[in-house]
């Protein structure tokens, strides 16, 4: 047993991920409470780019194609954001953007179904209507990208006894 305080060890990432932390992982010690910050300030440049796109080519094509183009820039953004400072993986880079977006389209689906209801029923504009519906979206993209997205299987060295073949240390089930 270890004279240190769990505070005090390096935190560490979820369960089936390998890697040294993230920066923000390191600093805050929770990856919910990362994942938040960092989804944080996902959230403000993904909507930034769907006033961006919504100011440029919606204005040409339709609130559905800025959806569209706001997608693929801020899935692309919140990729680089997520693995480096939050989940801080390694190795197969195509394989987690590809998870990665496969979450991200069920939230584009989502977003593909309320955007048009509440824009042609409701009445709202579309950045607000955007705005209400980043909430749902948020909550699906957590769970999906640590569950799916960054997940490894567990190997012998992120095993513990503890928690056999979970991939989940002690540490992780007490924040889980």
């Amino acid at each position: 047993m270890s004279d240190a305080s769990p505070r005090s060890q390096a935190p560490a990432p979820p369960a089936g991920m390998e890697g040294s932390p993230g920066l923000m992982l390191r600093i805050v010690k929770d990856y919910r409470v990362a994942f938040l910050i960092v989804g944080s300030a996902n959230t403000v440049i993904g909507f930034a780019w769907f006033a961006l796109f919504q100011a440029t080519i919606g204005q040409l094509w339709g609130y559905m194609a800025t959806l569209l183009f706001a997608h693929v820039a801020s899935v692309l953004c919140a990729f680089v954001l997520y693995r480096r400072f939050v989940f801080r993986v390694r190795g197969h880079v195509w394989r987690d953007l590809a998870r990665f977006e496969s979450v991200y389209l069920v939230a584009l689906g989502i977003n593909a179904i309320l955007l048009p209801l509440l824009v042609e029923f409701a009445h709202l504009i579309p950045i607000v209507a955007q705005a209400l519906i980043v909430f749902v979206t948020t909550l699906v993209s957590f769970f999906g990208h640590r569950n799916f997205s960054f997940r490894r299987k567990p190997t012998p060295s992120t095993e513990s006894p503890a928690e056999p073949g979970t991939g989940t240390t002690p540490e992780q089930a007490s924040t889980e």
